[in-house]
């Protein structure tokens, strides 16, 4: 029989799922839509399918790696439900202020924090290996952008004025494949936890993870995707369609080998090589600090709150933390 905290954290990782839906839309369809390749109501609809399939089909490595990787011990139910409530909170408030975060770094430290709480050990080679994807996800995917934007330029085709509509499909399908990744990276946020407690097992993880994604995507996906539409991005087709498609491919290799990065950080590395290869500036410098700050400031307070709802609520229940 499912308990009542159980049902409680089914109810809180779909509501978190639902908050990154909304958080990512300018990560995955910004590009597209700030080019005008593709329409507002249009862009939201692509992306909540194409990340329902991402999350169901192709995230069961990273659900696997989280689920069981970064902590080692039983996380308890009060555990689990600190940390995805600590981590929901914190993406919600950072998507209303309209500043992408990593929510995958909040949700780490946040496991990081339960484990501290409850006594339980934190597998720090994993977090380890973590960190060094994290600081070179960004340099890779800049790298990456400056390359592809290069390649594209010396195409004829792409150079021209009336190869415009087929810049516009192009990266309206890159725009596609980015939100399989989303979906694929991201959902293990909410829904790995499932298997830390052995409620399911990776399809149905996903499957629940992609419904709120989605959701999310269609009902509160308009104001990041503006953000970087209309406050970030300054780039024609063809560099936008450089950075997103780099932007995939660095989330789905990581994926690849069960491991998990920022969609926001690899978009912003691609779209600074792209910037660089074309002597541009591509990024706004103001929006980019309050990007960095984010970054810093949400996973140590993901760590703080949650290592403090874990202990007041374990001892409320009358068990101690530690």
């Amino acid at each position: 029989m499912i308990s009542l905290g159980s049902i409680i954290l089914v109810i809180i990782a779909i509501a978190f799922s639902w908050s990154m839906g909304a958080h990512y839309t300018g990560a995955c369809m910004g590009m597209p839509y700030a080019t005008g390749s593709i329409k507002l109501r249009p862009a939201l609809a692509l992306m909540a399918v194409m990340t329902l399939i991402g999350a169901s089909f192709f995230s069961h490595h990273v659900l696997i790696h989280v689920g069981h990787g970064i902590i080692a011990g039983q996380l308890s139910e009060i555990g689990a439900i600190a940390t995805i409530g600590v981590a929901f909170a914190l993406t919600t408030l950072f998507t209303q202020l309209r500043v992408p975060t990593s929510t995958i770094q909040i949700l780490v430290f946040c496991l990081i924090g339960a484990a501290m709480s409850l006594g339980l050990g934190v597998r720090w080679n994993a977090i380890m290996g973590l960190v060094v994807l994290w600081l070179a996800a960004p340099f890779i995917a800049c790298g990456l952008g400056y390359v592809l934007t290069r390649v594209f330029d010396r195409i004829p085709p792409l150079g021209q004025g009336n190869a415009a509509p087929l810049i516009a499909r192009l990266l309206v399908i890159v725009g596609a494949l980015a939100s399989v990744a989303m979906g694929a990276n991201d959902v293990s946020n909410a829904t790995a936890v499932f298997l830390s407690l052995h409620l399911t097992g990776p399809l149905l993880a996903g499957v629940l993870g992609g419904l709120g994604l989605a959701l999310g995507v269609l009902t509160w996906g308009r104001p990041l995707l503006e953000r970087v539409a209309f406050d970030i991005v300054r780039m024609d087709r063809v560099m936008a369609t450089a950075a997103q498609m780099v932007q995939a491919v660095v989330i789905l290799v990581a994926v690849g080998f069960g491991y998990f990065t920022s969609m926001n950080q690899a978009l912003i590395g691609a779209m600074a090589g792209t910037g660089f290869a074309r002597g541009r500036q591509t990024i706004r410098t103001q929006t980019i600090f309050g990007i960095l700050r984010g970054w810093v400031i949400g996973p140590a307070a993901g760590f703080a709150l949650t290592y403090v709802a874990v202990w007041a609520l374990t001892a409320a229940a009358g068990n101690p933390a530690g």
